[in-house]
């Protein structure tokens, strides 16, 4: 029998920050798919959280596999663009190929199912992109820093188009949050980016799913185009953070 429940699309939703929002959907009452081109680590995820979950293995990079998956799919009402890569690298050991690479993913696959998915919306949808408190500058991965900036004025563009449809579409910029990357960081790394931080601490991925609960939610409706920064203060100011 299927689903009566509004349904919601998290893309990289099989772990870190994206689990947790597929988590948080569950719990605000959609029916959730967990979206991650690994298949098998989507589907473990889905049980896990449960019944209003489920899963779909796709490579965002596959524009055919994109436009059959949302062909399958009933209208959604929450898209979570989640998914995402990123590297640390010094401005002169880049190359066009790694820019090339980040933008790909980061950037046109978020574009391509926005695009696909936003075709069949119905009023009230919402689109909720996930960039990075980094779209504001930082050192060591300007690549990362230029996609994600690229995705804040996607978002802002997709939101006036998109308004006439009555689709809402905002960002959320995570800033330092507890996910496998930080637990790649040495300790004394770990430290020094604590020490940037006005509250003290990293956020936890349900900081950043509360943020995009807060979007999607279906009463939200004079919201459109906005940024909304999740990262203990750190757009404050300071030095670099990830």
């Amino acid at each position: 029998m299927a689903s009566t429940l509004p349904l919601a699309i998290v893309t990289g939703g099989a772990r870190g920050i994206g689990r947790g929002i597929a988590e948080r959907f569950a719990r605000d009452s959609f029916e959730v798919i967990v979206l991650d081109r690994d298949g098998d680590a989507a589907a473990k995820a889905a049980t896990e959280i449960g019944a209003s979950a489920r899963a779909a293995g796709l490579d965002l990079l596959d524009r055919e596999g994109i436009a059959a998956f949302v062909e399958r799919e009933r209208p959604v009402s929450a898209l979570v663009n989640n998914a995402g890569i990123f590297d640390e690298r010094g401005f002169f050991d880049l190359s066009i190929e790694d820019f090339r690479r980040m933008y790909d993913v980061n950037l046109i696959a978020l574009f391509a199912l926005s695009q696909a998915t936003a075709r069949r919306m119905e009023r009230g949808a919402k689109i909720v992109n996930i960039a990075s408190r980094a779209f504001l500058g930082a050192r060591n991965h300007a690549h990362y820093v230029a996609s994600k900036a690229a995705v804040v004025g996607l978002t802002r563009a997709m939101a006036m188009e998109l308004a006439a449809k009555g689709i809402l579409v905002n960002a959320v910029a995570p800033g330092l949050i507890d996910t496998p990357l930080l637990h790649a960081l040495t300790p004394e790394r770990m430290a020094a980016q604590l020490a940037l931080q006005p509250t003290g601490k990293a956020g936890r991925p349900q900081d950043i799913a509360n943020a995009v609960s807060f979007l999607a939610n279906p009463a939200m409706d004079f919201i459109t185009g906005q940024v909304l920064l999740v990262d203990g203060g750190k757009s404050l100011g300071g030095g670099m953070g990830i």
